[in-house]
Formats: structure tokens, C-alpha cells, sequence
């Protein structure tokens, strides 16, 4: 990362996770980076995105010290034992929608409120996102909770950035999409996709490419400026 400053520290939210995991390990790898702090359910301190609570004890935790470069969230939900995404509207379910928007939106909108604040400099903060998310892009249907609620996600983004520019003049924040990756959501849709390494080493070449300018911005694994 040689747009960071030399010695950066970078902090991965949801660190446990297959792309999470792949972050820190690169991040580690990097000898630029002075440390990379990890954060998810089975950290010390945790945080989960389903309690409120842990993301701001987490933040707080973390606020007295200088502070990071980079921040990464990578998280999020497509199915679970319970439910899987849904095909039509006759597959709808209030509890389905609402624990997708618990971890894919309203967690991350926490996350974004005591997190933010703990950039530094022309600090970066990147939020996974995903491309079903872009509503101009939408041409399948389908996958309404995931959809639905990556839509607000990257509203969310769109809408902080503009705070982040009028009160942290520098700092950036983007949405990226990771592609389809092989990992345990990913697997009873397609099995075999790309590496979490080579997702990730694609992705932080991306942010090591950002600008003032592309703050607020939904960007692809490619470097692509993807359709809200």
C-alpha cells in the first residue's frame, strides 16, 4: 500500500471472516504496515454486528490510541441454515429481511459511526459491498433481502462520504466489490470461484489507486466504477 503513509496502521473488521482473514493476512504481509488490528464475534474486544453495544465498546476500546490509515469492513450475509435467498415475492419473510438488514446494513451503519472517526490523516475506510447491490445493474431479480440490503448499505456509504468530505477534508470512504469468491457464502451457488487471496490482493490495489476525489465512490475488484 505506497499511498499509505510508511508505518500505517490498517484495522480489519471482521477479520475471522474467508475475505476478512485474506485481508489481515496480506495487510501482515505488507512491510509498510507497522500493525494490523483485527476485530470480529471472537476477538478480545468482540464485535458483532447483531449487538449494537459491542460495536461501540469495540470503537472505544480502540480511540485512545493514534488511531489507523486504513479500515476494512468485510462482512456480511447471504443465507444461513435457516433461510437462502429468495427467488420470488411468495418466498418473502419478515425475519429473513430483517436479520440480512441487521448485519448487512444496520451493523455497518454503526460501524460507520464510531469507526470513522478513528481515521487519521488522509486516512481510507473501504465497506464491502456487493455489485446485486447496484439497483441500475439489476437485471436478474431475485435475492431480495441481499439485494435490498446492500442497496441501503452502499446509500449509507454514499451518504456518510459526504459528511466525511465536509468535516475530515482528505479522508475517503468507498464501497468495493469483492466478486464472487470462494468462501462458505458463496458455495452452494458456485463452489469454485476465485481465490480469497487473489480477491483481496485485487482489491487493495484498487484502494491503493483512490484519490480525494474518489471519495464516496462504488468500486469493482477491477478497479471499475460500478452504477449505484
Amino acid at each position: 500500500m505506497n499511498s499509505l503513509p510508511e508505518g500505517y496502521r490498517a484495522l480489519v473488521i471482521g477479520a475471522t471472516g474467508t475475505i476478512g482473514a485474506a485481508f489481515v493476512e496480506l495487510l501482515s504481509a505488507d512491510p509498510r504496515c507497522a500493525q494490523v488490528v483485527r476485530l470480529g464475534r471472537k476477538t478480545a474486544p468482540a464485535l458483532d454486528l447483531t449487538l449494537p453495544e459491542s460495536i461501540a465498546a469495540a470503537a472505544h476500546a480502540w480511540a485512545q490510541g493514534p488511531g489507523f490509515d486504513l479500515i476494512v469492513l468485510a462482512t456480511g450475509i447471504l443465507h444461513r441454515a435457516e433461510f437462502m435467498p429468495e427467488k420470488s415475492l411468495e418466498a418473502l419473510n419478515p425475519q429473513q429481511l430483517l436479520d440480512t438488514f441487521q448485519i448487512n446494513t444496520v451493523g455497518p451503519a454503526l460501524v460507520l459511526q464510531h469507526f470513522l472517526p478513528l481515521l487519521r490523516g488522509d486516512g481510507l475506510m473501504a465497506v464491502l459491498s456487493a455489485k446485486v447491490g447496484s439497483i441500475d445493474d439489476n437485471r436478474l431479480g431475485g435475492w431480495y433481502s441481499y439485494r435490498a440490503s446492500k442497496a441501503a448499505l452502499n446509500m449509507l456509504v454514499k451518504t456518510a462520504s459526504i459528511e466525511v468530505a465536509r468535516r475530515w477534508p482528505g479522508k475517503r470512504l468507498v464501497a468495493l466489490h469483492p466478486g464472487t469468491v470462494t468462501s462458505p457464502l458463496s458455495k452452494p451457488f458456485r463452489p469454485e470461484a476465485r481465490p480469497p487471496r487473489e480477491a483481496v490482493a485485487d482489491m487493495l490495489a484498487v484502494l491503493d489507486g483512490l484519490v480525494a476525489t474518489d471519495n464516496g465512490g462504488f468500486f469493482s475488484y477491477a478497479g471499475e466504477r460500478l452504477p449505484w
